[in-house]
């Protein structure tokens, strides 16, 4: 791919080893924004050469111990003035968002910027109460010994974020990893790399990070995360994105035996008891959904309304559904902004036109939005009914504004059709009956469960999925401790050799 010179678009660099440089092959590729697909910026087009230089470079400085060998309050405390800086040159982060990812810029306003630089404190802050060194109870057989846990960073660790949140979910890998003392490398989606490169920026404009310690390669195809996994200098992959990419992800890890997390695909089940608010229920199913345009891995795709109130409730869903306001992302009032590429506009569309030869029934949407011109990927929020449980969309991700809606009634049968599914990944339910909400949640083979609400993750809580929708969590403590390894410590408390008869097997 040939270098494109054009004035009007900003030229962006990778960060490798403290200095900013383009690819090794000198390429470029376009950054689109998704509601006009028109070219916002050039970015390196890093290759697996790339890739090396940046995991060579983590890899000594991980090595010299610069910032592992520093105690925890100490890289702490250096993470809050790196908060502190990111909250200063946030301003136009938002903006970014909404021109590379098609968040709307009041979801990137009031959520994703917050909410990141929140992220990158708290993980910096929880990470104060991990125990580095755990003693273990004292021992006297076969003799007397002193033993204790001793916790350490596992390395270099490398970060491959998707396209859907990109400024957040960066966070989620960079924040515990460098709290707990690694190097990293993170590989940001190739529709949307801006923003962490932004990060990358005023991170290296504080001083504060020894080089080497973060570093941000950028380019599409293959090979440059593939790079990523397979190296043999990486001792750890955090990767989010399609249940089947981590499929390949863990083969390709297999190897070398590399300490994998996976946040993977989702098809998350909205279940609405008979005793339901409907004033929540309606517009919390209607947030769980269509936020983001639907593409947020734990999306509630599937809603299953109890007979008792599906009338009322679908009623009100489909009036409001109708009247979002879809449009350009950087509109502030935008609700539903486009999907991320003209692909995946295609390939959600192709699912809607599936459903209906499979015998559902569109009550709202369905097509392509009507009044934003030509340009751009905006699918019409879509509610569909009629939809058969073994049915393609029950039962694949789509990853766009489309809910698929069935009905319920018998307690049973509704928590075995919520986990009969490959993923795992989060659930909700909407009762009065907090008590009988909470035992059914605990019946559901997901990761999180809500109730009364939807889409609230914070950084205390550990986010992950059962079955294919990931291994591992990420967030809290939890999260954290994924960063690091345990190693026992035995030390002898000067025994005699006459004591020490396990060693007699061999030799007495």
């Amino acid at each position: 791919m040939a270098t494109i010179v054009r004035p009007e678009v900003a030229t962006y660099q990778q960060y490798i080893d403290g200095e900013w440089t383009g690819a090794a092959t000198g390429e470029t590729f376009d950054v689109l924004n998704p509601s006009t697909e028109e070219v916002v910026a050039l970015a390196p087009a890093g290759s697996r050469e790339d890739a090396r230089l940046a995991i060579a470079a983590a890899r000594r400085s991980f090595d010299a111990g610069d910032w592992r060998n520093k105690s925890q309050l100490q890289r702490s405390q250096i993470m809050f003035e790196i908060a502190k800086h990111l909250a200063e040159r946030s301003g136009e982060w938002a903006l970014l968002e909404s021109q590379t990812a098609g968040a709307t810029i009041r979801k990137a306003s009031i959520v994703d910027v917050p909410l990141a630089i929140e992220t990158f404190r708290s993980m910096a802050e929880q990470a104060l109460q991990i125990p580095w060194y755990e003693p273990l109870p004292w021992i006297d057989i076969p003799h007397v010994s002193w033993n204790f846990v001793q916790r350490e960073a596992i390395g270099v660790c490398t970060g491959i974020i998707p396209f859907n949140f990109p400024l957040l979910i960066a966070m989620w890998k960079l924040a515990p990893a460098l709290a707990m003392g690694n190097s990293v490398v993170l590989k940001p989606s190739p529709f949307t790399p801006l923003t962490l490169l932004e990060v990358a920026r005023a991170i290296d404009e504080t001083g504060l990070l020894p080089r080497g310690v973060l570093n941000v390669v950028t380019g599409p195809g293959n090979e440059l995360g593939e790079e990523l996994v397979v190296n043999e200098d990486v001792d750890k992959v955090a990767f989010t994105g399609s249940t089947a990419v981590g499929r390949r992800i863990l083969e390709m890890a297999a190897p070398t035996i590399k300490k994998v997390t996976l946040e993977l695909g989702g098809k998350s089940a909205n279940i609405v008891c008979a005793d339901a608010d409907l004033d929540i229920a309606v517009d919390g199913t209607l947030f769980g959904t269509f936020f983001h345009q639907g593409q947020a891995c734990e999306s509630g795709h599937r809603l299953y309304v109890h007979d008792d109130v599906y009338d009322a409730f679908m009623e009100r869903l489909v009036a409001t559904a109708r009247d979002l306001r879809v449009g350009d992302a950087t509109d502030f009032d935008t609700q539903v902004g486009p999907l991320i590429s003209r692909r995946q506009y295609e390939n959600v569309l192709a699912a809607i036109d599936r459903a209906e030869q499979e015998g559902a029934t569109v009550l709202v949407g369905g097509g392509r939005a009507t009044g934003v011109g030509e340009k751009g990927h905006f699918v019409q929020p879509t509610v569909i009914t009629d939809v058969r449980a073994d049915s393609n969309l029950a039962t694949e991700e789509v990853f766009g504004p489309v809910l698929a809606v069935q009905r319920w009634s018998d307690p049973g049968d509704i928590i075995r059709r919520a986990n009969r599914s490959i993923y795992g990944l989060a659930g909700g339910i909407w009762s009065r009956d907090t008590r009988a909400a909470i035992e059914m949640a605990k019946q559901l083979r997901t990761g999180t469960v809500w109730i009364n609400d939807w889409h609230m993750l914070n950084s205390l809580a550990p986010f992950g999925g059962y079955r294919q929708s990931g291994t591992g969590r990420e967030l809290g403590s939890y999260g954290l401790r994924e960063y690091t390894e345990v190693k026992h410590i035995h030390v002898d408390q000067n025994v005699p050799r006459r004591e020490r008869y396990f060693y007699d097997v061999l030799l007495g």
